[in-house]
């Protein structure tokens, strides 16, 4: 049995345009997902993420590279002889027919014997806790149990690899975070691999053992979720995942995983960490987490600690947004709220003089590219 459950192996998708070029949707990507793997492909519109997705199901084929599934080469193998099965966004239910219908559609066209069917049928039912609802139809569903009628309908057919594409997106915010966690849970027990499109970072985050983040075709980096937050790779990750300041600066000293940077803007140096070789003289970008940037109000004799004036505040319930000034240049700073209170106080104020404090650990330095 191949330790991947599914590999990309230089693919290339590219597409005409109407003006007669071609767009490369997908540029020499190689991918490896392991079985077992809650895997997602993250990255804002037209990165290439779908289309990835397409492939591997079989809707799309590549313009050259090969996709293999469980060890096996794909070729141009239709969708419906490989073992995969997709769920979208839209659920594409039967509105004419029961959820238990909707469900054994897929085996009823496999000539399955109606026994075995109706027991698969019921033991998927109870897996996505929707016992009892076998003769309702869409209609008569919210949208989270249509999402789990659809997910039920491609679990039995027990796939290999399950392909998710985007298909909490048309659900509300609390609805879909519910979800975020019941369709981990359900990976964990039927345990096949899960492929997962999404642009939601924290959707990606919550649920994935690991995740590729893309943006133009290409993949910028593979890793877990703490890896992707806490060690990105370049300046547009660490934009895309979560929120991050920038400040521009030159190298100044390296010295093991410890750099010294130069900020124009702040007229002064900033020690921070270096997740990839720099040399002297290069040009980078430091980031700064808001959650893991620190105000305090007397100066203390530290590394990386600034004087500032608070611009505004934005009180949004489990943290305050506090926006400094640091001679020039804005940085947002997220204020965990620890205690409840209503004295004033305890919040800062606009035009209020504050010192900012960042740990070298938490001032990653990044290519400027």
């Amino acid at each position: 049995m191949s330790e991947f459950s599914v590999e990309l192996r230089d693919i290339v998708k590219k597409f005409p345009t109407p003006e007669g070029g071609e767009v490369f949707a997908i540029n020499n990507v190689s991918m490896q997902i392991k079985n077992g793997e809650f895997f997602s492909m993250l990255g804002p519109s037209g990165c290439g993420k779908t289309t990835s997705l397409r492939t591997i199901a079989g809707f799309e084929w590549p313009t050259s590279g090969e996709i293999y599934i469980e060890g096996e080469p794909m070729g141009h193998r239709p969708p419906y002889l490989r073992p995969v099965n997709t769920v979208f966004q839209s659920y594409a239910l039967f509105p004419h027919m029961s959820v238990a219908q909707n469900i054994a559609f897929g085996l009823e066209m496999e000539k399955i014997p109606k026994n075995e069917i109706k027991r698969r049928v019921a033991e998927v039912l109870e897996m996505v806790k929707l016992t009892g609802m076998e003769r309702r139809s869409p209609a008569q569903l919210s949208g989270g149990q249509r999402q789990r009628v659809a997910l039920a309908r491609s679990l039995v057919k027990r796939p290999k690899v399950l392909l998710l594409d985007e298909p909490l997106g048309a659900l509300d915010l609390k609805l879909r975070k519910e979800m975020q966690l019941e369709l981990k849970a359900l990976q964990q027990e039927v345990g096949i691999t899960f492929v997962y499109v999404t642009h939601d970072q924290e959707e990606a985050l919550t649920m994935s053992d690991r995740i590729a983040i893309m943006q133009g075709g290409n993949v910028l980096q593979v890793g877990t979720p703490v890896e992707i937050y806490e060690r990105p790779n370049c300046r547009f990750v660490a934009d895309f995942i979560g929120e991050t300041n920038f400040l521009e600066g030159e190298v100044r000293v390296v010295e093991e995983n410890r750099v010294t940077v130069h900020i124009p803007v702040l007229k002064t140096d900033i020690i921070g960490t270096k997740a990839e070789p720099l040399s002297i003289g290069e040009q980078v970008v430091v980031s700064l987490r808001p959650e893991k940037t620190r105000i305090i109000e007397n100066k203390v004799n530290m590394e990386n600690c600034f004087q500032g004036t608070v611009l505004n505040t934005a009180y949004i319930g489990s943290d305050t947004r506090v926006f400094v000034d640091l001679g020039g240049v804005s940085l947002r700073i997220w204020e965990q709220n620890k205690i409840s209170t209503l004295d004033p106080e305890a919040y800062y104020e606009r035009n209020e003089q504050v010192w900012v404090v960042v740990m070298p650990e938490n001032a990653l330095v990044l290519h400027a590219g």
